[in-house]
């Protein structure tokens, strides 16, 4: 149960920009993970590609734990005068930025393989499956109780998008032109030092996000607590909700989402510099893919609003799927012709990455009207350990696959290996994206119609109480 609370100031521009501070900030520990981590490990501490791949995989198996803890700890929080989700922020900022910072420990690089292997473990687990999960799943929650009406969360997750694009714009674009140098035989080289102090910078700025994200953004909706002496069967909530169609959908979905998104941006660290040789090309189609989404993000709420998330969000996918597999077949060796299709591609990724927030929420409401039960930091957690489960997929796919194609620190620049890149590029991506549009098509019912049907239910459901 819960309830508005009209004292507070209404919805507005403090929220809007408060709630995009808050991806800001997880942006710049999570970009600068999945896009420099698997490269630094395996171009400066010299580990393995597999090895780190592993690591990624099986701390998502971690994951499985926490996400799910958190999202209990969450829902079952007793609310505050800043209400039962932001007082996680202001916790968990300081730890999460410290424990990014310590992933990348330059200073290692010299000792033993197995003291860096452990490190590696350790504090990639630390960050990720603790601290990370710590403050995204209560960051994620929050947008259902800063406003009940759907059009507002509809802008939030729209803002969402475009804290996560700043932050992309410095880790992916700012950030290569810093931590790349030109070595004797003009090789495109990461400096393990100017990595390090990367991620200082964005563990800092991570803490300021946090910040504002804490002071501008209300909580509105408040949870009636409940009766004295009721208890809550968590083990038929948890059932209610896993069953749920819409959740599984949307949860098959994020999981191949993540793999598509995360290849294509992860293995941009290897297509640039080393098929390529050309590290700019890295940050200007960074940049290229956020200023597009930006844009998206800009009207996309609207088109939406008259097509329908899951509609276009179909239609992007396969749109992605197309001109990666035109780039594969062309196998060009102009980086001009490769960013116009890589750019293309984006222009399909951008839909659902922008919408999927605003789709979570539907699916938050598809569960309360279906099986009566309202469990917004469970079903996020779902959701949230569905992306990181994606996210070590390509992580582990991509670090199995470049061992497979033979790149080491040695082979890195092998015309057979620079190629296989290339082909990894194109392909795991294109794949996926058929997959999910597959998936969205045949898996998730939350069309237009249905979320429209959900929102009236509810809105008559609170009207009569």
């Amino acid at each position: 149960m819960e309830e508005v609370n009209n004292k507070v100031k209404p919805f507005g521009w403090a929220d809007k920009l408060g709630y995009m501070f808050g991806d800001f900030g997880n942006d710049f520990t999570f970009l600068l993970s999945s896009t420099f981590l698997m490269k630094f490990y395996t171009d400066v501490m010299g580990v393995s590609a597999y090895l780190v791949g592993l690591m990624m995989m099986l701390a998502r198996i971690v994951d499985a734990f926490t996400d799910v803890t958190m999202g209990q700890i969450c829902d079952r929080s007793p609310a505050t005068p800043k209400g039962k989700f932001l007082p996680w922020i202001r916790r968990m900022a300081g730890p999460v930025a410290v424990a990014s910072f310590l992933c990348y420990a330059s200073w290692l690089k010299d000792m033993p393989m197995t003291i860096k292997v452990v490190w590696m473990f350790f504090t990639y687990l630390l960050w990720g499956s603790i601290c990370f999960t710590g403050v995204n799943i209560p960051y994620g929650s929050m947008a259902s109780a800063i406003s009940e009406n759907p059009k507002d969360r509809t802008v939030l997750s729209t803002f969402r998008a475009i804290g996560a694009n700043f932050a992309g714009i410095f880790t992916g674009v700012l950030l290569p032109m810093y931590v790349y140098y030109k070595d004797a035989n003009g090789n495109t080289i990461l400096s393990g030092s100017r990595m390090t102090i990367a991620a200082f910078v964005c563990s800092i700025c991570a803490i300021i996000c946090y910040i504002f994200c804490y002071y501008l953004t209300t909580e509105r909706v408040k949870y009636e607590p409940k009766e004295k002496g009721e208890k809550v069967n968590l083990k038929e909530v948890f059932s209610s909700i896993v069953s749920s169609r819409s959740l599984i959908g949307i949860i098959v979905v994020a999981l191949l989402f993540l793999i598509a998104s995360f290849t294509i941006s992860g293995m941009g660290n290897y297509i640039y510099p080393n098929y390529f040789g050309n590290k700019d090309a890295l940050a200007l189609s960074t940049l290229l893919g956020r200023i597009t989404n930006l844009i998206f993000a800009a009207f996309l709420g609207g088109v939406a609003a008259k097509f329908g998330k899951k509609e276009l969000s179909t239609f992007g996918c396969f749109l992605g799927a197309a001109a990666l597999f035109t780039a594969y077949v062309l196998h060009t060796d102009n980086v001009t012709v490769w960013l116009i299709l890589y750019l293309i591609s984006n222009v399909g990724n951008s839909f659902f990455n922008i919408l999927c927030w605003a789709m979570i929420i539907d699916v938050i409401d598809d569960i309360e009207v279906v099986k009566g039960i309202r469990s917004d930091g469970t079903v996020y957690a779902c959701y949230s350990f569905a992306r990181k489960l994606g996210q070590a997929g390509s992580a582990g796919l991509t670090g199995m696959l470049l061992s497979f194609i033979g790149y080491t620190e040695a082979t890195a620049f092998d015309p057979a290996v620079t190629n296989g890149i290339y082909d990894i590029t194109c392909l795991v991506p294109a794949i996926t994206y058929v997959l999910i549009g597959l998936a969205l098509v045949f898996l998730f019912p939350l069309n237009k119609k249905r979320v429209e049907e959900n929102a009236r239910i509810i809105r008559e459901k609170k009207e009569n109480r």
